[in-house]
């Protein structure tokens, strides 16, 4: 196998910004995984225990936990995801200790495994950030999956 042919298909890198619009974090029913030290990093954030934030915040599904969900007129919103603060605008009560699942969109694995696939992502979620703003290049969104398996062993989405 050749060297380009290892290439990922964005070798180019791929353009993302942020537009706040909260898409990512509402729509169907899903889950919002965390690692044991992502919630002792959110409680942190709150003032409150491990143990209060992980009953007041999350449930369980399957072997694992999430961050509840509200649904909205919007859909499923994160139980973070603030609409009221700056109207216009979704924000994340969490934003600085938020769960590496947030942290790493739009870039999954699940995303990025072919054009298609992020093209897919794109209109499903849909994201107008995906495709604007800066080049993000190859290298910067290895570094941050890296970070991401690193923190949780591997993307747990």
């Amino acid at each position: 196998m050749t060297d380009a042919a290892r290439e990922p298909w964005y070798q180019g890198g791929l353009r993302f910004s942020c537009t706040m619009c909260g898409n990512c974090c509402t729509g169907g029913p899903g889950a919002v995984w965390y690692t044991p030290a992502e919630a002792t990093e959110m409680a942190a954030s709150l003032g409150m225990s491990e143990a209060d934030f992980t009953a007041t915040y999350t449930r369980q599904v399957g072997s694992r936990r999430s961050l509840n969900e509200i649904e909205t007129p919007h859909g499923f919103d994160c139980v973070f995801l603030d609409r009221e603060t700056r109207p216009g605008s979704a924000l994340c009560r969490l934003y600085k200790a938020r769960p590496s699942q947030c942290r790493t969109w739009p870039f999954w694995p699940s995303n990025l495994s072919s054009r298609r696939a992020w093209e897919s992502a794109k209109a499903a979620t849909p994201c107008p950030g995906m495709g604007q703003g800066p080049l993000i290049s190859v290298d910067q969104i290895g570094i941050l999956r890296e970070r991401d398996h690193e923190d949780n062993g591997t993307a747990p989405w």
